[in-house]
């Protein structure tokens, strides 16, 4: 039956980390064969299956599995290999990637509707409503999908060698991958539906375990299924991306690549917030709700406010010139909300509330820490109000409960500051990198989400096993554990990683060309 989505995904990534791994271990990049570069991996669908996915005529022969284009017995027959130059080659393989990953992904989404969606049973136990917020409007992402499939399937049968496929990425994203923004908009709340139905309804819980067994499924959960969308779109932009780093310089089919790769950006981009937005509304009345001012009031709820760090901090009591701690007493807690655009800081209160005490616009914040002051003030560093709520400047000397804790606070409170390898104000020219080997879902709203295979550039890393990066196919940042990944120690290979991704952003604004001038948070 071929590979699901879900199982092509994983053995794509994690044989491009291994890919890495050899580069890093190679004194010369170059030293990697085509074969190595760009994996993919395709199987025949049957033909006998309802509603099959729309095939491609290279992947026809059922007896066959073809990880690469080149390994394609109608390309091998051709002699068009003796021909075409290594980094052709390696196109080629990066143009067929993004053709039989879109087919197996039509693949899983049409195991979604009618193993799913379309149950008898399933049918029966769904209200209408529920099944609108479950399944949302993936009946138009899988007839969008079958439409981009057929075309790139008409590409690659025009001739053995692919001429392109970015300028149908463009015209099929311009036109008609508005559909994915309407799905994972929904995210939020299909998620909430889902677990509500697990909870309320048993018999939906059974019904869902049955077809999850059932060997269509390949063990995998239903939960995987619906998320499919999001990870499509998201994985296209960075297939395009892999397009675009092989493509000639100042060529045809680099404008239609960086035209494709821009397009789909802001798709994505539309995508992320679609899924903040509602997530964030509610988060911020649930915060409005919990604080009272012991100050002049100041208005939380804002469309364009959203919550960045909270926690809790102790406060040293007395001046700040005081360095004598004869007990843990000189220390008060309190407790800090950071917003993207504002600092509110209070102390917990009983029944959940929280009294705000004191505040200060973002901008106007500063941060310094304490070196060499002894265990007693270990992890402490000074928060500087230059503007507070009684309008005027105030400091704050704050001890955090570990070293990471204390630079996570520092880098969100004061995000443009120089970090360990890096000034946030100059081009990344040679920092340390870190590739993802194990995927992460952050936990914090200053923690980043990791994919297998992301590469990160290190901007800081604490004792305790935290790192602060910013992946580089969308230069989000944030923190995440140092467990999750394998240090790039060839320079070689940094700086192609680099080179690749200027590349990549170049049609974009000075400002964005420039890693690491903007912060993401």
């Amino acid at each position: 039956l071929g590979l699901l989505y879900q199982e092509y995904r994983d053995k794509s990534t994690r044989q491009e980390i291994e890919t890495r791994r050899l580069q890093d271990s190679q004194t010369d990049p170059e030293e990697t064969s085509p074969s190595e570069e760009t994996p993919s991996e395709a199987e025949p669908t049957s033909t006998t299956e309802s509603k099959a996915p729309p095939q491609i005529s290279l992947l026809r022969n059922s007896n066959s599995r073809f990880n690469l284009w080149q390994d394609l017995p109608e390309i091998r027959s051709s002699g068009v290999l003796s021909i075409l130059q290594p980094d052709e080659i390696k196109l080629q393989e990066a143009m067929f990637e993004l053709v039989t990953s879109e087919a197996s992904y039509y693949k899983s989404l049409n195991l979604l509707v009618s193993h799913f969606m379309e149950n008898e049973r399933l049918k029966k136990i769904l209200h209408q409503s529920e099944a609108h917020i479950l399944f949302s409007n993936v009946l138009d992402v899988m007839a969008v999908s079958e439409r981009f499939l057929l075309d790139l399937e008409q590409r690659v049968e025009e001739n053995i060698v692919i001429s392109d496929v970015c300028d149908i990425v463009y015209q099929h994203t311009v036109n008609h991958f508005s559909v994915y923004i309407t799905y994972v908009s929904n995210q939020t709340y299909q998620e909430r539906a889902y677990k509500q139905l697990l909870q309320d309804k048993p018999a939906f819980r059974e019904v869902i375990s049955q077809l999850e067994l059932d060997p269509k499924c390949k063990g995998l959960s239903f939960s995987s299924f619906l998320i499919l969308p999001f990870q499509r779109i998201t994985r296209l932009k960075l297939l395009v991306q892999n397009i675009l780093k092989k493509v000639e310089e100042k060529s045809d089919r680099e404008t239609t690549a960086l035209d494709a790769h821009k397009e789909l950006e802001t798709v994505v981009k539309a995508c992320n917030e679609g899924v903040r937005k509602m997530s964030r509304t509610e988060q911020m009345i649930s915060i409005q709700k919990k604080l009272e001012f012991k100050i002049k009031s100041v208005p939380i709820i804002s469309h364009s406010r959203w919550l960045l760090k909270q926690g809790e901090l102790q406060q040293m009591n007395g001046p700040k010139t005081s360095r004598t701690l004869r007990t843990k007493k000189l220390f008060r807690e309190i407790y800090l909300f950071l917003f993207n655009d504002l600092l509110v800081i209070c102390r917990q209160i009983p029944g959940d509330k929280y009294q705000v005490f004191d505040s200060a616009p973002r901008g106007l914040l500063r941060v310094e820490e304490l070196e060499d002051q002894g265990q007693s003030l270990a992890n402490v560093f000074i928060l500087r109000l230059l503007e507070n709520a009684d309008d005027r400047e105030a400091s704050y000397m704050l001890k955090a409960s570990s070293q990471s804790e204390m630079k996570r606070w520092m880098i969100s409170l004061a995000p443009n500051r120089r970090t360990k390898f890096v000034s946030f104000t100059s081009r990344l020219v040679d920092c340390p990198q870190i590739q993802c080997v194990h995927p992460y879902v952050a936990q914090q709203p200053d923690e980043l989400s990791l994919e297998l295979a992301d590469v990160l550039n290190i901007l800081d890393k604490t004792d305790d096993g935290w790192i602060f990066g910013e992946r580089l196919h969308d230069q989000e940042r944030g923190w995440f554990p140092s467990s999750m990944g394998e240090e790039i120690l060839n320079p070689k290979i940094r700086a192609q990683n680099l080179k690749e991704c200027f590349r990549v952003h170049k049609s974009d604004d000075s400002q964005r060309r420039k890693l690491g001038s903007r912060n993401r948070q």
